[in-house]
């Protein structure tokens, strides 16, 4: 509602075309991911970091899955090959990486909901923001979703908070407003917003007043 005006607190890391001619095309391999949450906590000294994309499928572009396959073959019996795999695998594992840099930190993912016909959801989501008991049967007006695409277990595991990112416009194709809770499955969910938010304030949880 501000017009012309700026806050220089938040700062948006956009993945543009020049980063991508830079860097490569997108998806990024998750150690690259892992080395920005690096700079932008140790370099620059953010407080918070939020991502508005969805890390829902493993990173195999080291070809860890298909040295893998070999140990689980005729490979796993020549001398030295497990070991070396196992002494391999954390430079491999490019999603434990990005897990790692992001655990002790304020990083919230993103994920979204949807009402796929099909009923089927990926990834891991969050723990919910709000539970049906904490409303005390009072109605409460919300998006309702049946379905979701949220990210792999490790890396909801390891962040501090995540949100869902789904935008209504309005009829005239517009963004104005932004919902800050969903419900699916009979509890509520914090957005990506309101997650940053919470991670922000350092508050523990999220806990509906009624009047």
């Amino acid at each position: 509602t501000m017009s012309d005006t700026l806050d220089e607190r938040v700062v948006i890391v956009d993945i543009d075309e020049k980063s991508l001619a830079e860097l490569g095309r997108w998806p990024w391999p998750r150690d690259r991911v892992a080395n920005l949450l690096d700079r932008l906590f140790d370099q620059h000294g953010v407080a918070l970091v939020g991502f508005d994309t969805v890390f829902a499928e493993p990173d195999h572009s080291t070809g860890l899955r298909q040295l893998e396959q070999l140990a689980n073959g005729a490979w796993g019996q020549r001398s030295g090959f497990a070991a070396e795999l196992q002494r391999l695998r954390p430079a491999l594992d490019h999603d434990e990486h990005l897990a790692r840099a992001m655990r002790g930190r304020a990083v919230v993912l993103g994920y979204y909901f949807g009402n796929d016909a099909s009923g089927q959801s990926a990834g891991q989501l969050p723990a919910p923001a709000i539970l049906a008991s904490d409303l005390d049967n009072r109605p409460v007006r919300s998006t309702s979703w049946d379905t979701y695409g949220a990210n792999l277990a490790v890396l909801t595991a390891a962040a501090s908070g995540a949100g869902f990112f789904n935008a209504l416009p309005d009829e005239d194709g517009v963004i104005r407003a932004l919902p800050l809770l969903a419900e699916h499955g009979g509890a509520l969910y914090a957005s990506l917003a309101l997650a940053m938010y919470q991670q922000w304030g350092k508050w523990s949880r999220i806990a509906p007043e009624f009047p």
